[in-house]
């Protein structure tokens, strides 16, 4: 029975968890503190979820939301300077809003001074506060004080924003409130929660997603260096190896597998040590810092010229003869472990640069383990052979021979490295204001750097390490043919050419818009074709949805949200659904984060205390938590002229086939109801 109940409550657990969107990051507490001479503080202390970050004060215009203090009451006191943040402030350049950052990890706290002028006194607001994460943001959020008393006796409560759905369900008391200019709109607020659960709702979160391509992209690196001149020619002599040694050939299968198990626990724990050395977050802001990206620029120049036979990067000798011949000594499981450690330090000149390249890329993710799960991937593409060919023997007969298809493998990745290389100058080069790699440059040098890799595999050039063809009276040949793999994979690359080549005038190039430097720093553009939402008011564009016949996207977002941007580049601009968004929907965009004042304050109850909505963006960030329960964006709904949801919401998701299929499910359900 204990069981049972254990099992039932990790199930309602789980369940509840996995619909729950409202995202509780930041815990404040707000507390006093006496000072001499008749002055107080208060003191709004906060402590961070991990992944979150809260922005410090005074930021500049267009960036993210400052933290900052308001007062609605204050007798008897004034303010005594600014608001101040105390807490080790990291300050980072960000590429979207183009400026250097200040925001706080895991804890600040922000301290206000008073004097108090009279015997008694009486001041009230709020503090406002920007969070954000890797993949989304909170709209700006505010923490209520109140506090009156005399010079000698200071009385705080304290306030705390705590959201949940048991809260939110019951808010159409409070709805006449909002809408009480147009009363007969009252039911456009009802709370759709449970019609999004019925809808198949769940957590918008990116991580899943994120960790199944970071192991892919490490098995595909894996792939990569087994082909290598440093990997393949090692794999029969090693597997004739285990299966000689080895009495039976089970126990030399038995071997190979201990051998791929043991590359793959030294591989994984490489990945773990990365972030153990650094730190999951100071990784992550690794990945906008200016030095380091110039480091990673110019550390994958040098991989690059090391592809390209300029030099070879290989680990002192002594390091890989010493365990070679400890191996030799050792038996049993030991023996095994340190030869596959031979393999890691003999292959370096070929597997480090592909490492390197990996980790840079996966570490910067902001996780924990998200350098290990690269390094996973990466060590099962490279052991398996080892034991499939143990397992199966006479497939060695059938294994390509060393060659210089080898080399050729090296120099492409060569290419791509130094394709990558310009996405870390970039940044750098955004944070200093150099303008050196404006979008324009950066596409030209890429669009020359493809076109010479397929020129590469035409056979047009070669490289010094490049191998000579001969015919069969050795001569060498002036025009060696070129092989399907390399024609087919060469049409690839100049194809890829002559795609970016329209985006020097500025269209929009989605493949390569992750990577090239923000669509504002082009000089020159033609391109036109973004969309816009026709409404900016959620009453004033559900009553035009009505008299058009049509259903509704509404798109909740922040002028200080990075994804909202992102999708708004990456997937509005995909003709079919920009074609969906301007003429089967009407597009009512909300930001959050909108401040202007409303006529009139708003009184609401929210989680059982009381909070007021002064703002714009505090009516419609009100709006998102209290009917669709969730209060990160960008958050996309699609709702009927009654506002019931047509299907589940869309968070930042940058696939434009899902997007298409969300909002032509959305389109189908309100035909079925209005035919």
């Amino acid at each position: 029975m204990k069981k049972l109940l254990l099992f039932l409550g990790l199930f309602f657990f789980v369940s509840w968890t996995a619909f729950a969107q409202i995202q509780d990051p930041i815990h404040f507490k707000v507390t006093q503190k006496a000072l001499p001479d008749n002055q107080l503080e208060v003191l709004f202390t906060a402590s961070i979820d991990a992944g979150w970050h809260v922005y410090s004060t005074g930021l500049p215009e267009g960036g993210p939301i400052s933290a900052s203090l308001k007062t609605d009451k204050k007798d008897g006191v004034k303010l005594l300077g600014k608001l101040v943040a105390k807490g080790k402030e990291i300050s980072d350049f960000d590429k979207m809003f183009q400026m250097d950052v200040r925001y706080f990890e895991h804890q600040v706290t922000f301290v206000q001074k008073f004097a108090v002028i009279s015997s008694t006194y009486h001041v009230s607001g709020y503090l406002q506060y920007g969070a954000c994460n890797n993949t989304s943001c909170l709209p700006p959020t505010n923490v209520d004080f109140k506090f009156d008393g005399g010079a000698a006796d200071i009385a705080v409560n304290r306030s705390k924003n705590k959201l949940s759905d048991s809260t939110l369900v019951d808010t159409a008391s409070h709805i006449s409130l909002i809408s009480h200019e147009k009363a007969e709109t009252g039911d456009l607020w009802k709370p759709v929660i449970n019609q999004l659960h019925q809808l198949g709702e769940e957590n918008h979160g990116a991580d899943a997603h994120n960790y199944i391509y970071i192991f892919f992209m490490g098995l595909l690196g894996g792939l990569l260096a087994l082909f290598t001149p440093c990997v393949w020619p090692i794999i029969p002599m090693t597997v004739s190896f285990f299966l000689k040694r080895s009495k039976n050939k089970a126990r030399g299968i038995r071997d190979a597998w201990i051998y791929g198990v043991a590359i793959v626990v030294i591989y994984v724990s490489l990945g773990l040590a990365v972030t153990l050395i650094f730190g999951a977050s100071a990784l992550n802001s690794l990945s906008t810092n200016a030095v380091f990206n110039i480091f990673f620029f110019l550390m994958l120049l040098v991989f690059a010229a090391s592809f390209f036979g300029a030099f070879e990067i290989t680990l002192p000798s002594s390091w890989s003869n010493g365990v070679n011949n400890k191996a030799e000594k050792t038996g049993g499981l030991l023996s095994i472990f340190l030869m596959a450690f031979t393999l890691t330090l003999v292959s370096f000149s070929c597997t480090g640069p592909i490492i390197g390249f990996l980790l840079v890329e996966v570490s910067t993710s902001g996780s924990v383990v998200a350098p290990a799960v690269g390094m996973l991937g990466f060590a099962i593409a490279l052991a398996l052979p080892f034991t499939l060919f143990a397992l199966f023997p006479t497939w060695l007969k059938q294994m390509p021979k060393s060659g210089n298809w080898m080399n050729n493998i090296k120099v492409v990745l060569g290419f791509i490295e130094l394709a990558f290389s310009l996405k870390f100058f970039s940044v750098a080069d955004l944070a200093y204001g150099w303008h050196i790699l404006d979008r324009e440059t950066f596409l030209s040098l890429w669009i020359i750097i493809f076109a010479l890799l397929g020129a590469y595999l035409m056979g047009w050039f070669r490289f010094p390490h490049d191998e000579e063809e001969y015919d069969d009276q050795g001569n060498v040949v002036a025009h060696a043919k070129t092989s399907v793999i390399k024609f087919f994979s060469a049409l690839i690359s100049f194809s890829f050419a002559l795609y970016m080549i329209p985006g020097l005038w500025g269209a929009p190039c989605k493949a390569v818009s992750a990577f090239a430097p923000p669509m504002k720093t082009q000089d020159f553009n033609l391109y036109t074709n973004d969309v816009k939402a026709q409404y900016y008011d959620y009453e004033e564009g559900m009553e035009a949805a009505r008299k058009a016949g049509k259903p509704v996207m509404l798109d909740f977002t922040g002028y200080g949200c990075v994804n909202c941007r992102k999708m708004e580049a990456a997937v509005w601009t995909d003709s079919q659904v920009a074609d969906l968004l301007r003429n089967r929907y009407v597009l009512i965009t909300l930001y959050v984060d909108e401040k202007t004042a409303l006529p009139s304050p708003i009184h609401i109850t929210e989680n059982g205390s009381q909070r007021i909505l002064r703002t714009v963006g505090d009516k419609w960030s009100y709006l998102q938590r209290s009917k669709f329960g969730a209060n990160a964006q960008p958050f996309y709904v699609l709702i009927d002229n009654d506002g019931n949801p047509l299907n589940k919401s869309y968070s930042y998701d940058e696939d434009v086939n899902k997007y298409v299929s969300f909002l032509k499910k959305g389109l189908a359900n309100y035909h079925q109801t209005n035919p």
